[in-house]
């Protein structure tokens, strides 16, 4: 953490806007603290929210790229050996691929702000070859989102960005499950729609 700060005061815009491509490309640096330090740093230094902003989702969506790419290129290798050595899982592996490709917006969107989740969304992503039209625009929503949160408390509390933390632990304890079901809502409705419609082509015949 001493190092990421003295980077960050040290080369300023620079340094930020690289640690968070990195954090996105999903090398092991905590967005929870970079993205709030690099807030505080901002305002401190007087650097506006506007400009910040902007650089940390350009940041966020080159690194996502990355990790995008390597699912996209070696995602489906993995996912093979996986078939190849039990057989059996490869029916359920193909109706997920299917799951995600129908619902796959939603899932990278609500993903970005996930622990965990937000990070590797990209690699599945990739591995699924859900089609970048549909995985650039709503991974730049949930990236947007989760920067303006994260940047924004840090803009805010300046040198007290670490309280940051502790309202971080509140949203894991309660947001996460309610975006969970939320997740889960839109899935099922969604296989609801698609019964009901293919019901009433059924019908139709």
């Amino acid at each position: 953490m001493g190092f990421i700060s003295e980077l960050i005061y040290e080369y300023g815009l620079i340094a930020m806007f690289l640690i968070i491509m990195l954090e996105y490309a999903c090398f092991p640096v905590s967005s929870e603290i970079v993205l709030p330090l690099s807030g505080a740093m901002a305002s401190i230094n007087n650097t506006h929210f506007l400009v910040i902003l902007p650089l940390s989702i350009l940041a966020g969506l080159l690194g996502t790229g990355v990790c995008y790419t390597v699912g996209w290129f070696g995602g489906g290798a993995i996912i093979n050996a996986i078939k190849r050595k039990f057989p059996k899982s490869e029916k359920s592996l193909n109706a997920s691929y299917d799951k995600f490709q129908s619902n796959g917006a939603s899932a990278v969107c609500i993903g970005r702000v996930i622990p965990l989740v937000r990070t590797y969304i990209a690699f599945v992503a990739g591995a699924a070859r859900l089609k970048p039209s549909v995985y650039f625009p709503a991974s730049l929503l949930g990236i947007t989102i989760w920067n303006t949160l994260l940047i924004g408390l840090g803009y805010s509390l300046r040198e007290n960005y670490g309280r940051v933390a502790g309202y971080y632990a509140r949203y894991k304890q309660n947001l996460i499950p309610i975006i969970i079901a939320s997740i889960a809502f839109l899935i099922i409705y969604k296989m609801r729609r698609r019964i009901i419609k293919k019901s009433s082509a059924d019908k139709s015949i």
